[in-house]
């Protein structure tokens, strides 16, 4: 992965939470942050 690439896709990854944020509040980070965390740990179960 190139600089500016990681680049490019850290700014649309915070760009993404900030206009979460934004509209609809905390609520929807918090849900989602345990949903990934779910998501983790079951990719780590099949690992």
């Amino acid at each position: 992965m190139t600089d500016r690439l990681a680049l490019f896709l850290g700014i649309v990854i915070v760009s993404a939470v900030t206009a979460d944020v934004a509209f609809y509040g905390t609520e929807h980070i918090v849900f989602l942050g345990k949903k990934l965390y779910n998501l983790i740990e079951w990719m780590a179960f099949w690992r």
